[in-house]
């Protein structure tokens, strides 16, 4: 499915555009013009022009008066005019609608949104929402988010592409993953989903070369068999991550009320998603673990993981964590064991250390003792994934330890860092990320993202894909 065309327009209307500061219509004028380098042009009853960040756009009484084509056509006036706008659209040839008004199947409304659904068929308009958050291309700026950005940031462009039934939940991930410099595709708000749902932005999303990794917070699907198809013929491409809502009978009812939606037996949906390779997660946190793993590493080939770290307690506490998610600590092979005894005897590594899997190269380790360590793991056949651990508190760890990072990634194994702490942990974070090793902040983070890579990478090597 090829929905280029919302996401890449030339020309957009913003249909209930307003000049008054907290009006909808004035929020997503803000967002469209604020980065998007396309066309822009209000719509709204009076016809008054709209100023919106430092620049004046003429404004039209009716889409139909805008002399020049229009592509997506952004709507924010009352749910009972909409299905009138949506004719107006199609008259204009308009092929995308966001529909951000509420008030339709979520309040009962059915039949309105039944309407809405049968206008933008007659003139054949793709419909996102109703009841929506809007839609946000990071690539392009092509953002009618309604949250403005003073409230609610944007994160930088990168291969994580988030879909939400929420759009406050939608929101708070999206100012989440710029407040943790996680890099975004595309976000989509999909409200009520009357027309395009999320097998549908599923599909689009997998032949989209700027997205790595989809993800998504749904409570419940619209359409349980074309879900199941469109998932297995993604995931097979490339991961796609889940947080369900509603697994329980209370959590149910609240999504009924909330967009409308039967969320349905959380065991089916688990059943779904194991048979179609989609990974559960559990929380937002575990969400973007999985996710950020997925878009910086390849999956892992097996589930032997090696644990290299400078303080033994938290490498005991990987260990259970590690076997708790049913992986196995990799059992290193004595051809590695008589690396490790050889540089002991030679003075390289420090007789005090456990070269034992996990191996503590404790806390005076500098990135040196750091590096030969991670070779000897990376370089054992038994070994599918390495989980690194470091306590910056010590003031022995050096910031080559970055540049050790970018080094070991030629053995093209799977490599997740740790790194729990404050400020100074967090900013060699950063570096180390801009490396492409992904770092967490806690041993629990970093377990996530080792379960993630292990699991899709079994995914793959059973449809024959790794």
């Amino acid at each position: 499915m090829n929905l280029d065309f919302l996401f890449y327009p030339e020309s957009v209307a913003v249909i209930g555009a307003s000049n008054k500061p907290g009006k909808i219509g004035n929020s997503i004028m803000r967002s469209v013009t604020m980065h998007f380098t396309g066309k822009v042009y209000p719509v709204n009853i009076k016809g008054e022009d709209i100023e919106v960040n430092g620049k004046v756009f003429k404004s039209y009484r009716s889409i139909r008066d805008i002399p020049d084509e229009v592509d997506v056509a952004v709507i924010a006036v009352p749910a009972r005019f909409v299905p009138d706008v949506i004719d107006e659209c199609g008259q204009k040839g308009v092929k995308a609608a966001v529909v951000i008004s509420a008030g339709f199947k979520e309040a009962g409304n059915v039949e309105l949104e039944e309407e809405l659904v049968k206008r933008a068929r007659k003139w054949g308009i793709r419909v996102v929402g109703p009841n929506c958050l809007g839609v946000t291309n990071i690539e392009n700026g092509f953002d009618c988010n309604f949250n403005p950005p003073e409230r609610q940031a944007r994160p930088k462009f990168g291969g994580i592409a988030f879909m939400s039934q929420s759009g406050a939940f939608g929101a708070a991930i999206l100012d989440w993953a710029a407040r943790h410099e996680i890099g975004m595709s595309k976000f989509i708000s999909l409200g009520n989903m009357a027309d395009l749902d999320e097998s549908d932005f599923m599909s689009y999303l997998k032949d989209d070369p700027k997205t790595g990794v989809i993800t998504a917070y749904l409570e419940g699907v619209k359409d349980g068999r074309k879900f199941f198809q469109r998932a297995k013929e993604t995931t097979v491409v490339k991961p796609v991550v889940i947080l369900k809502a509603g697994r329980t009978e209370a959590g149910a009812k609240a999504a009924a009320s909330h967009t409308g939606s039967l969320a349905g037996s959380y065991k089916i949906y688990e059943a779904a998603f194991e048979q179609t390779g989609v990974l559960s997660a559990k929380s937002m946190r575990q969400l973007f673990n999985y996710a950020k793993a997925l878009t910086m590493q390849k999956p892992a080939r097996g589930d032997r993981v090696a644990v290299v770290t400078n303080g033994g307690g938290a490498g005991v506490m990987m260990s259970d964590g590690l076997l708790e998610k049913g992986l196995r600590l990799a059992e290193l092979s004595e051809e590695t064991n008589e690396k490790f005894a050889k540089a002991v005897e030679e003075g390289k590594l420090p007789h005090h250390m456990s070269y034992r899997n996990p191996i503590d190269v404790i806390g005076d380790a500098p990135s040196k003792r750091y590096e030969l360590a991670m070779r000897y793991a990376l370089e054992d056949e038994n070994v599918d994934a390495l989980v690194v651990i470091a306590l910056f508190q010590s003031p022995a760890l050096d910031e080559g330890i970055v540049d050790v990072m970018e080094r070991v990634q030629e053995y093209g194994k799977p490599i997740v860092f740790v790194a729990p702490g404050g400020d100074y942990p967090e900013r060699m974070a950063r570096r180390i990320e801009e490396k492409g090793v992904p770092v967490y902040e806690t041993v629990g983070d970093g377990i996530d993202a080792i379960y993630a890579l292990v699991k899709y990478g079994e995914w793959l090597r059973e449809n024959g894909r790794l």
